[in-house]
């Protein structure tokens, strides 16, 4: 039987979870549609040649604006993948109450086939192609990176912006995930992993959770297998490992898969592969798997694809032999997989919740852009200048000393990293609570992506509401 396509995943998603909800037909057409897409064929001169690239900008929702989503360069890009990552973006940003709609890019070329110069030229002319047609600007649709793309692109993409929009006030705020130097934010680029950090703690400090697949309360000692050592699959192991005190047995990266049942310490492994070719083939004390999806079939706590889409599917569903699943990247497990893993009993933690760190951070950025002062600039002195005099009110009353490291600790202001991870904290922790209260009051709903769809749709039906666009 063929596999369905990821958008006709994404909608089939959509229309289970529809089900569950009294959202007249309606909106719920509405909402599901992408509202406008643009295709762009542009030339470029790569060396003596000039090349036609090809790209997309998918603007799924407009119920609120601008609408927001990254920009990826892959050689898989296309239009239905365009559209279903949009569409995924709309639900994410409602269920962590960030006020935008959905939008998505891609351009269909394989990064490492060019120099940065030939990157900067394709980056610069997609940019000048969104500007022609008003699919950017800081209260129309602002982009941010995803597969393939870094701050590097982003600051191109800013400063192309600033030379068609000079003196616009707000300019900054046309694309997030730019350089902390150039007006971007501490914290953006470990963004998405803490996010999963965060969502995954929670889901296991939940007892119910944990007594659905029969594990201990708490993070601490979990085995873990990670996909993709990218950005997202990288900064997830380190601060898993870090803060939350997990152990890594499996590892898949694109040149094969390894194992440990002892661990693997990630920081080790991302210096071991920088010094062999980019490859974590032959990592000291792992075992070599028989290929790059092996990892994805190990026993353990919590599998955690961090790649691409379309990772689990009804090929390789049965083999799965996880728990827990958290869904890093987007659109790792199909719709039909994931019957089948419901099914077996495993928990599956949605991608529009998990990995909706980087857009929650994004939207601080924005926020930094459009206020044009860092976070934490106004308070900190004065914070740290209260604390220590509560600390010495203390020490007075007492009669006793604290030492100087106590003191830094308890008299530190916040920074603007401080206030960023605190402000992700309270977003992962309250998003995932109102999805778990759906999930664990409504038995019908019956999968946490379910629970995570009915969130989103009853608060983007009550966005039109408020509108008034539908009486």
């Amino acid at each position: 039987m063929a596999e369905i396509s990821f958008l006709d995943s994404v909608n089939r998603n959509f229309d289970r979870a529809a089900s569950f909800t009294n959202i007249p037909k309606g909106i719920l057409a509405q909402i599901k549609a992408c509202n406008a897409v643009y295709e762009i064929q542009f030339p470029v001169r790569i060396g003596q040649e000039v090349k036609v690239i090809q790209a997309f900008r998918a603007q799924h929702s407009h119920h609120r604006l601008p609408t927001k989503g990254g920009i990826r360069y892959s050689n898989m890009v296309n239009k239905d993948e365009v559209e279903a990552l949009a569409a995924l973006m709309t639900y994410k940003c409602a269920i962590v109450d960030v006020p935008f709609g959905g939008a998505k890019g891609g351009v269909a070329i394989n990064p490492k086939d060019y120099t940065e110069e030939q990157l900067e030229k394709i980056t610069r002319r997609y940019t000048t192609e969104l500007i022609r047609k008003n699919f950017i600007g800081p209260g129309i649709d602002v982009p941010a990176p995803d597969y393939g793309t870094g701050p590097r692109e982003m600051a191109w993409i800013l400063d192309t912006y600033m030379t068609f929009k000079g003196g616009e006030i707000d300019a900054a705020g046309c694309v997030t995930g730019k350089p902390v130097n150039q007006n971007g934010i501490q914290g953006r680029t470990e963004a998405t992993g803490r996010g999963v950090f965060y969502g995954l703690r929670e889901l296991c400090d939940t007892e119910s959770a944990m007594s659905k697949v029969g594990l201990t309360k708490g993070l601490a000692g979990k085995r873990v297998v990670i996909q993709g050592l990218g950005n997202v699959g990288m900064y997830t192991g380190l601060i898993m490992q870090k803060e939350g005190g997990i152990k890594i047995i499996g590892v898949a990266e694109y040149e094969g898969s390894i194992y440990s049942e002892d661990g693997i310490d990630i920081q080790q492994l991302l210096d071991y592969r920088k010094a062999n070719n980019n490859s974590i083939l032959g990592f000291p004390g792992s075992t070599t798997l028989q290929d790059r999806m092996s990892a994805l079939e190990l026993e353990c706590d919590i599998l955690i694809p961090a790649a691409l889409e379309n990772q689990i599917t009804i090929d390789n569903v049965h083999r799965i032999k996880a728990k827990i699943i958290g869904e890093a990247a987007n659109g790792p497990i199909t719709a039909e997989a994931e019957e089948v893993l419901a099914s077996k009993g495993t928990l599956v933690v949605p991608d529009m919740f998990l990995n909706a760190g980087g857009v929650t951070v994004s939207y601080f950025e924005w926020l930094k852009n459009l206020s044009h002062m860092r976070f934490g600039r106004m308070e900190k002195r004065f914070d740290s200048n209260m604390y220590s005099r509560l600390v010495a009110t203390v020490e007075d009353l007492s009669g006793k000393r604290i030492n100087d490291r106590e003191r830094a600790l308890l008299t530190h202001g916040a920074d603007e990293v401080d206030l960023v991870r605190s402000g992700l904290e309270e977003t992962m922790v309250s998003s995932f609570q109102q999805i778990w209260d759906v999930y664990s009051s409504r038995p019908e709903v019956a999968t946490l992506r379910n629970a995570a769809f009915v969130v989103a749709l009853e608060k983007i039906s009550n966005d039109y509401a408020n509108l008034g666009i539908f009486p």
